[in-house]
């Protein structure tokens, strides 16, 4: 936890930003964006974006917190919290590798109401309860201030990559971009993987079921 003698800096902030780009990030996003709002004008699908946008900060912001003092109060371990999280990250990993090869499913239109149609797109696509895990995890451990107001900084810069995503959707879509985007999210997710038996590992020793 922050502030605890066995709080620990886990990852590098460059491997922070891999996390969170592959459980936040456009990757997740464009594609089901695009489907979503196929029939919508540019200036729908701009006002949907920039409102999911503000909504998915405020969320991320509000449950990595919140599942950090909760993590504080209930006397949670580090070590726990890095162990469940380490296997959080290895099944979603193995599911970015395995998605591809699952059906395609039409999804139901856009409400026609602003904030609803928001709410759908931000709920679950582009905040997945994997991503707030995920940024538990990492809220959890830092161990100072310094640490965290980096770790939202990333945060922020992931979502307006989101924002830039949702609003060139459709540009994005077109020609080989589809192809370089599933290469991409094959090798973030094999990181991940790697990332999330690095933490377990880690954790593991913490635990002295394994010596370091």
């Amino acid at each position: 936890m922050q502030g605890t003698p066995d709080g620990i800096s886990l990852v590098s902030y460059g491997q922070i930003f891999t996390l969170l780009f592959v459980t936040f990030g456009p990757l997740k996003i464009v594609g089901p964006f695009a489907h979503l709002t196929h029939e919508a004008d540019e200036p729908r699908i701009r006002r949907v974006a920039v409102r999911s946008f503000l909504i998915a900060v405020v969320a991320a912001v509000v449950g990595g917190f919140a599942g950090r003092a909760l993590i504080i109060s209930w006397s949670i371990p580090v070590s726990a919290v890095l162990l469940s999280g380490g296997i959080i990250f290895a099944l979603v990993g193995l599911n970015v590798l395995l998605e591809q090869y699952q059906p395609a499913h039409a999804p139901p239109p856009l409400p026609a109401d602003q904030m609803a149609a928001a709410m759908r797109i931000t709920f679950p696509i582009v905040v997945t309860p994997y991503g707030i895990a995920a940024l538990i995890v990492v809220l959890a451990n830092s161990p100072n201030a310094e640490r965290t107001a980096a770790t939202l900084l990333i945060l922020l810069a992931v979502m307006v990559l989101n924002l830039l995503a949702m609003v060139y959707s459709r540009r994005i879509m077109g020609g080989f971009t589809v192809m370089i985007l599933q290469i991409l999210g094959a090798v973030l997710g094999v990181l991940q993987i790697a990332l999330a038996v690095e933490m377990i590992l880690r954790a593991l020793q913490q635990m002295n079921i394994i010596k370091g």
